[in-house]
Formats: C-alpha cells, sequence, structure tokens
C-alpha cells in the first residue's frame, strides 16, 4: 500500500515560525513533525510514500532524501502553486496504482490507528473530537456511515472533526477534476468526498490518538506528548554537580556546566552549552548548537536550533525561532493576571499559561519583557529595557 503524505503548505497559521521553513520542518521533540508521521507510518507497515512538497519543498527533500534512513521509500511530487486539498492529491494521480492512505503532514498519529484504517474499505475519512470544533471541519454521522461533511462554522453541529487521514481508492481521482474553487477559493477534498454521501459508502474510522499541529501554540502540546516516550541518553559531557532528574536525553557534543537541574522529560541536542547553574524545567526541547546559560531557567518550551539564552532569562511557555539571542535579564511572561485564557492576536489559544512566540533571529537587547500572548516577528530588534506587547511584523525595530 502506498502513503500520500501532503506537505506542500506554508503554514500560515504558523507565521513567523515558517517565514524560513515549511511547516512540517518545525520541530517537535527535535525532530521535523513530518519524521514523526513517518516513522509512525512505517511502523504501521506502509514503506511506500509519496509526498507532496512545494513552499520550502528543498528542507524537506534535504532532510528526507530517498527515505532510505527510515526504512522507506520516498518519491517527491510538487504543487506548484497551494490551490487546495484537492489540487495536492490530485498531482500525485499517475503514481497511485490501488487504494492508498492520504495524510495530512501537519499532524500526529500512532502506527496502531494507521494499521487500523489501512486494513479498512475505502473510501474512509477518520474523525476526532474537540471542545472547540468551530476551528476544524465538521463530520456528522449515522453510526460508522457519514451523513454531512460541513467547513469551518460559528456554530457547529457536533464536536465530531474530520482528522485528516483517509482511506482512498483511485476513483477519487475523477471526482477532483469536476471541482470548482469553494468560498474559500481553494479546491477542497471534502467536496469530492462529499460525493460519496448520497450513495451512503463514506465511513468514519474513529482514532485513539490524534494530535493536530494548526497554530504555534499547539506545537507545545504535542512537544511534551512526544517528550512522555523520551528515554534518558547522553552522548555529551555532564559535569559534577548536575542533577537531572526523570528522562533527560543529551545530545552529541552537547556540554552540561556544574549546577544546572534539569527535570525531564527534557531533550537537549548537539553542541549545545548549558548552565552553568541553569535550570531546565519538564516537556522543553531545545535544538542543537544553543546556549542556555547561568542563572536562566526554561519551562515547557520548544527552542530552534542556534538560539541564546545566555544570562538570567526567563522563557515559559513559549517557541522561540533558530538564532535568537535575548540579552542578560530578558524575560518572557505566560500568564494573565486574570488568569483568563491567553489569546494571540484575538485568537484564543485555550491556554491558561502561554508564553510568546519568537520568529527566527530575534534580538531583545538586556532587561526587555515580552507580554504573554506577543508575537515578534522574524528578525524583529528590541533595544535594552523595552516592554513588547502585540504583534510586531518581521524585521520591526523596538525602541
Amino acid at each position: 500500500m502506498q502513503c500520500v503524505i501532503l506537505a506542500a503548505g506554508e503554514g500560515k497559521r504558523m507565521r513567523p515560525l515558517t517565514a524560513h521553513r515549511p511547516k512540517v520542518m518545525l520541530p517537535l521533540a527535535n525532530r521535523p513533525m513530518l519524521e514523526h508521521l513517518i516513522v509512525a507510518t512505517r511502523q504501521a507497515g506502509i514503506r511506500e510514500m509519496l509526498l507532496v512538497v512545494g513552499y520550502g519543498e528543498r528542507a524537506v527533500r534535504e532532510y528526507f532524501g530517498d527515505g532510505s534512513r527510515w526504512g522507506v521509500s520516498i518519491e517527491y511530487v510538487v504543487q506548484r502553486h497551494q490551490k487546495g486539498t484537492a489540487h495536492a492529491l490530485a498531482q500525485v494521480q499517475e503514481l497511485v496504482h490501488d487504494r492508498f492512505l492520504l495524510l495530512n503532514g501537519d499532524m500526529l498519529l500512532h502506527h496502531e490507528d494507521l494499521s487500523a484504517l489501512a486494513s479498512l474499505e475505502p473510501p474512509c475519512l477518520t474523525v476526532a473530537t474537540t471542545d472547540h470544533p468551530e476551528d476544524y471541519g465538521v463530520v456528522t454521522t449515522e453510526g460508522s456511515r457519514v451523513t454531512g461533511l460541513l467547513e469551518k462554522s460559528p456554530a457547529p453541529p457536533a464536536t465530531t472533526i474530520n482528522a485528516g487521514a483517509y482511506l482512498l481508492g483511485t476513483d477519487i481521482f475523477p471526482l477532483l477534476a469536476d471541482l470548482r474553487p469553494s468560498p474559500r477559493g481553494e479546491l477542497e477534498l471534502t467536496d469530492a468526498l462529499a460525493s460519496y454521501i448520497p450513495k451512503g459508502i463514506l465511513r468514519a474510522h474513529s482514532l485513539w490518538y490524534w494530535r493536530d499541529v494548526g497554530y504555534p501554540w499547539d506545537l507545545l502540546d504535542a512537544n511534551a506528548e512526544l517528550l512522555h516516550e523520551l528515554t534518558s541518553s547522553c552522548e555529551g559531557i555532564v559535569e559534577d554537580n548536575v542533577i537531572l532528574h526523570g528522562p533527560v536525553a543529551i545530545g552529541k557534543g552537547t556540554v552540561v556546566k556544574a549546577g544546572t537541574y534539569i527535570e525531564g522529560p527534557c531533550t537537549i541536542g548537539e553542541e549545545c552549552r548549558i548552565g552553568p547553574h541553569a535550570y531546565l524545567r519538564a516537556a522543553t526541547s531545545i535544538g542543537d548548537r544553543c546556549h542556555v546559560g547561568h542563572g536562566s531557567e526554561v519551562k515547557n518550551s520548544v527552542i530552534f536550533p542556534d538560539t541564546n539564552l545566555p544570562h538570567f532569562n526567563y522563557v515559559g511557555d513559549s517557541v522561540i525561532g533558530s538564532g535568537c539571542n535575548l540579552g542578560a535579564g530578558a524575560t518572557i511572561a505566560n500568564l494573565r493576571h486574570d488568569r483568563a485564557t491567553v489569546r494571540v492576536g484575538g485568537k484564543d489559544t485555550h491556554r491558561i499559561k502561554f508564553g510568546a512566540i519568537l520568529g527566527d533571529n530575534v534580538q531583545l537587547g538586556i532587561n526587555c519583557s515580552v507580554n504573554a500572548g506577543s508575537v515578534l516577528g522574524a528578525g524583529v530588534q528590541a533595544a535594552p529595557g523595552t516592554y513588547l506587547d502585540g504583534i510586531y511584523g518581521d524585521g520591526s525595530v523596538v525602541k
């Protein structure tokens, strides 16, 4: 069986983190999210994969190559213009031979669910439940039979949503050819699937585990869940008087200096410098070549490679891009005084604690303060002592 993975989109909701990389290459537990999906697919026994790439395709090709490193075979198909999921699927028509799995590349699944899905008869879509269905396409059912597909609605009729994993046959391709753009201006796969509903043949399959990664704050939950599977390992150097509590993975060439306390689960990449006297708290991923120095504390955060938090910094519940530098004493708040959920640009994160999103190459002067829910675009520069609150576009200079 083949597996088609849609990995062509930029991920505009992930800006500024996707300014220099495609969404599927955002790191979770120090590996691209797409890698976790490919591994789960291989564990389900499927080794022939078609990746539909587009935005930032070079990063995907260079990282995954022909797939042999993961024990799979990868062939790439390019979607030059992102015109919707149906348009993306249509690009592989000449390469699909029989029934196949179709997966959105921006989610996490377990291999048990993929194995179960592959054993069914097409056409079949997967469903999950959520407490905020207005953010997704809703699926109505009678038993396992799908009776309706409704795109994002402010008043959804159900909490069962389309999870973005499908088992389809080659009969889907003629349906794609007849589609017209949706109100969003895209060719929607769900419009093609709706053709099956009057025939009563489209089935829904409930997933045991599903994690959507649609917004930057979703990276935190996905990262934390993946780290629950972490086992301790050390390929670096841990000096005396360092405390490692719980599972901690330390990459090759990394040095953890004296006085540092690390609470697992926590993963640290290669060639990092941690400490002295740093505090890394649970559910934190530190990318390659990072520096977390004296008196700095990081909690439940995803730190991309080549970023420095060198002196007396606090970062909580945040996502920090590559090449960032926080001046001494620069801190990120992660809690509102009224204990309400944090909003980012008017969008509710559904999180009581959420810090900030920093794009690549953000430079914060000493003693900067970043308020909860702030977004700092790629290349933002802030003068010493600056208070930052809200959304700052790429390249902004804040004084």
